[in-house]
Order: C-alpha cells, then structure tokens, then sequence
C-alpha cells in the first residue's frame, strides 16, 4: 500500500490542485485564520469596492467542517480524479477548461438575485459530480449502504439527501445546471451532428504546456519536452 504521501503525489493535476484549495481554505476559515465574509460572493463587493478575488476565491469554501464537507472532499478525489484520469486522460487542458467553464457558468447563473448563493464551492463539486455520472451512467454507486443505484441519477440522489438533511437546494441544482450545460454543449450537440461550440481556448493549453501540468494530446501547442503521446480517448471529445 502507498503511503498518503505518496497516493496525493500520485492525483492528477487539477484535481489535486482544486482539492488542496478547498482543504486549506476551509480549514483556515475553521481555524479563524481567515473570514469566510471576506470571500463571500458579494457582488456589490466586487463592482464597487473592486474586490475581485472574492469571484474566485469563493469556490474554495465548502462549509464548515461536518460529514458533508468530508463528503465534498472525497467527491473531488474520486470523481474529480476518475474524470481527470478517465474520460481527460491526457486532455488536462480540456479538464482544466471544464472547470473554468463551470466556474464562469456558476457566477453568471449566481448573479441571477433569486438563484444567489455566497459559496460556489459545493456548486463546483456538484457540478463535477453531474459530468462524471453522464460520462459513468451505468456504473454502481451505494449510498450509506443503504440504497444502491446507477450513477446517472446520483446527482439527483444526493441533491435530494441534501435537502432531507437541512442543506439549501440551491448550490447542488446549480452545479447540476452548469454541468448539463459543459456536457450538453461538449458531447451531446455535437453527437447531434452539431459543432462543437467550447472548444479549449489556445491560451488554456499554452497553461498547461508552459506550467507543465499534465499531458495535452490533442493540444495545438507544441510541448517543451520532446516526445509525443497518442489520445486514446474517445473521438467526439476531442477540442479540434
């Protein structure tokens, strides 16, 4: 067996990166080490005072520390990390783009005054929860061992075990929403026979090649280090 060292070494890129941010965030929040006011999504805030780091920095609070923080967590290092080494294998660019595609989608839906929520962290989870199970469908997911059901409706299933226990509806239904929307406009509409209409921008894989974050086999930028991968994901998910 590996030692915890050596399992988060072994995580894939972005995953680790966000699950690192989300820990140490809200430990530091637990801790008093940081307000969570000052990182809350308040956008009068931001226009008026220029507090931009608040849009960003919001995502990275996932609620105090309970049984559903440490389940978001394990969301990330499960699903997060199966997206990234499954269906992105070699695309961390397109993984990386996901997520700043879902975190644009968050806010703008999050300026919307009935659907506002101060947090978009569990949104992200959710968010990241929903693609896995579309791309997963099929696969076996037991909840508290109690209930066992396919992957395509766990999303819908821990939404609703949210609102059983007292958590808002709100941050879950929109990680939903943005991750319909990322897999709607990536692999449904194009397997319609329609263009792909988010492609990974240019400047997102030249991210990844100049900070050499994971592998890009389909990137238009040609890589430092000399060598060459073949994809050997699916055709319809490549962002040519």
């Amino acid at each position: 067996m590996s030692s915890p060292g050596e399992y988060y070494n072994s995580l894939p890129p972005v995953s680790k990166a966000y699950g690192t941010a989300c820990l140490l965030t809200t430990t530091a929040c637990q801790l008093g080490l940081l307000s969570h006011l000052h990182i809350a999504l308040l956008y009068e805030l931001v226009f008026q005072r220029f507090q931009i780091w608040r849009l960003f920095a919001n995502f990275f609070f996932l609620g105090k520390f309970s049984i559903n923080f440490g389940i978001r967590l394990l969301m990330i290092a499960r699903y997060g990390v199966q997206l990234e080494r499954g269906p992105f294998d070699r695309r961390t660019a397109d993984f990386l783009w996901m997520m700043i595609f879902g975190a644009i989608s968050l806010l703008a839906l999050s300026a919307i005054p009935p659907l506002w929520t101060p947090f978009l962290g569990v949104s992200m989870v959710s968010m990241l929860l929903y693609v896995w199970s579309r791309e997963y469908p099929d696969a076996q997911i037991n909840i508290y061992g109690l209930v066992s059901l396919k992957a395509f409706y766990l999303p819908w299933a821990m939404l609703a075990l949210d609102v059983i226990f007292g958590s808002p509806l709100m941050p879950n239904l929109l990680g939903i929403v943005a991750g319909h929307l990322y897999y709607f406009l990536t692999v449904l509409h194009p397997l319609a026979g329609g263009k792909n209409m988010l492609k990974t921008p240019i400047w997102v894989h030249r991210l990844v090649s100049r900070w050499r974050l994971g592998m890009q086999a389909n990137s238009p930028v040609q890589p430092s280090s000399t060598g060459g991968v073949a994809f050997r994901g699916r055709s319809y998910r490549l962002n040519r």
